[in-house]
């Protein structure tokens, strides 16, 4: 252990040895015993044991995540959404991990309201219910009016819970390194490169700043659809710590039996949750990274919308597409229509971090495997959520390591199919998908696209016409004076060199000439450069002929 971590074992001392107590009395602790450190493993010999025998490693994984507390519990459902890496036995039952927070006394979260918002609960609000309506791992909510009579909801952050999850992610880290350097077992799972993951995401959750601009991002992008609804925040009464904000009624889509009771049409709001989600990722590239159904509510019904509006909740967690992956997911749709599994094998790869014994043979067949099992099937019988947990498991079986972004959009579209399902049965997310994925193939070859990407390398091209005249004449100038020598042994040296050096000719006359075409050097006829016009003509006739010499020399090497 190097001495930089002695304070941070000091004071984390007390809570450092819970967590190895527990992870030895469910069993988990056993690697902890090749750590060269004698005080750690006689930690581990010296916890209680509970009798896990009957239980499988995915249970008493789940147990003592869920004894210790709030962090732990919230990596287990980060580790439940990356079965690409946990595999989907130990994910699964990761998502069952629910958060059971008691709610703060009245009294702790009117001093945190007061200190975080520079006045007093009575000089903020005009009503305020000290009675929590509902409490989670880091905050709590509390419904509220404000002085203008607006309903709002208060979500306050539980005091201290920021330095408990601060020192508890210290805790993880020190143990996925312990892990990572002595067990070969655990390696696999990457946990250094994980938790710093989850330590990134979770201390972006316990910012409420980012999740109110999380939140007015999303009314922008949604503000010309009736159909859908986002919280308006309250700058003036929202910070790090407390976030206020617009007050939903309706009932909650995780509510199946109250929504069939109401007469609403469940395919129809099936349809535009999908839509939502859908219009998110492939349309805005920032999408709800979290659509499970309570955390939607259909509101009554308006003047804008006859049968209700679907209202969006908790927005702490979102999901960015950014140009890179866009493209690499664009490739990936063309490959999947085309039923081409060589490029899909080579998205693969480009997309995740694959190992030093990767075989790509391998990958290739199963993933040819996988598109011959669900190329035939039509749109209505397509199980998309399937096709994604195959694609995960082949994915973890060549061990390759998924960046984060990617294992939480396949996430997203997994939990979304199945939330859509729940309200109907029948629905089918690759028949939403499908016109945004026709889309996607439009755009990317469209001229427009293929203009941007000219004008983005524009630089390049730049550089490229500026550097090659004056190489060019550099390398010749050296050869005309005996200085370019070239030291390699190989048959028929001398056409080969000829051909490079008519080739850097061809090419200096070419670029030159079509500068002086583009600057309308004279004398000119029609706008047309006729000394660049025919400095062309003539580096497309030495380049046709350089190209006659290397196909006639091939085919000779080939006949001999």
């Amino acid at each position: 252990m190097d001495i930089t971590d002695v304070p941070q074992l000091v004071r984390n001392a007390d809570r450092f040895r819970e967590v190895v107590a527990v992870l030895a009395k469910h069993g988990l602790a056993d690697w902890l015993s090749s750590v060269p450190l004698p005080w750690l493993d006689r930690l581990r010999r010296n916890a209680p044991v509970e009798n896990d025998a009957d239980l499988t490693t995915e249970q008493r994984i789940r147990m003592a995540l869920t004894e210790l507390g709030t962090t732990y519990i919230k990596l287990g459902q980060v580790l439940s959404t990356r079965p690409d890496l946990v595999g989907q036995t130990l994910a699964d039952e990761l998502a069952q991990l629910r958060e059971n927070t008691p709610a703060d006394d009245p009294a702790a979260v009117i001093e945190a309201i007061q200190s975080e918002l520079g006045g007093s609960v009575e000089e903020l609000f005009a009503e305020f219910e000290t009675t929590a309506l509902a409490s989670a791992s880091i905050g709590q909510v509390h419904c509220a009016i404000t002085r203008a009579g607006e309903p709002v909801v208060v979500k306050v952050q539980h005091p201290g819970i920021e330095r408990r999850i601060v020192n508890d992610l210290e805790i993880m880290l020190k143990l996925a390194e312990l892990g990572e350097q002595q067990s070969v077992r655990l390696r696999q799972y990457r946990p250094v490169q994980t938790t710093r993951e989850f330590q990134k995401t979770l201390l972006q959750e316990l910012d409420f700043g980012r999740e109110m601009r999380n939140m007015e991002t999303f009314r922008r992008n949604f503000a010309d659809n009736a159909e859908v609804r986002f919280a308006k925040p309250y700058p003036e009464l929202s910070s790090r710590r407390v976030l206020t904000m617009e007050r939903f009624d309706g009932i909650s889509v995780s509510d199946k039996k109250l929504l069939e009771q109401s007469g609403l049409d469940l395919p129809k709001i099936a349809r535009q949750g999908a839509n939502l989600f859908v219009e998110m990722i492939f349309r805005d590239g920032f999408y709800h990274a979290d659509p499970h159904p309570g955390n939607m509510i259909i509101l009554a019904a308006s003047e804008q919308n006859a049968d209700g509006a679907l209202a969006v909740l908790d927005c702490g967690m979102v999901g960015r597409i950014d140009e890179t992956l866009r493209d690499q997911l664009e490739t990936a749709l063309i490959a999947a229509v085309g039923q081409d599994s060589a490029k899909m094998t080579k998205v693969v790869a480009r997309i995740g971090e694959v190992p030093r014994d990767f075989d790509e043979a391998a990958l290739h067949g199963a993933i040819q495997e996988l598109i011959d099992t669900y190329a035939h099937q039509s749109l209505n019988e397509f199980d998309l959520s399937g096709c994604l947990h195959e694609i995960v498991e082949i994915i973890r079986e060549h061990r390759i390591y998924l960046p984060a972004k990617v294992a939480m959009l396949l996430k997203v579209l997994i939990m979304l199919e199945g939330t859509s399902q729940q309200l109907s049965p029948d629905f089918s997310l690759a028949e939403i998908i499908k016109p945004y994925g026709r889309q996607a193939m439009l755009n990317r070859f469209s001229a427009k696209n293929l203009y941007g990407r000219l004008k983005s390398n524009a630089e390049d091209w730049q550089n490229l016409v500026e550097m090659l005249p004056r190489d060019a004449a550099e390398i010749l100038d050296n050869f005309k004076r005996g200085k370019f020598d070239v030291h390699l042994q190989h048959r028929r040296l001398e056409p080969i060199v000829n051909r490079l050096v008519m080739g850097l000719l061809t090419a200096a006359l070419f670029v030159g000439s079509a500068s002086m075409c583009s600057s309308e050097v004279p004398p000119t006829i029609r706008g047309f450069s006729i000394p660049g016009f025919f400095g062309c003509a003539i580096a497309i006739a030495m380049g046709t002929g350089i190209w006659r010499d290397v196909r006639r020399s091939s085919r000779y090497s080939s006949d001999e």
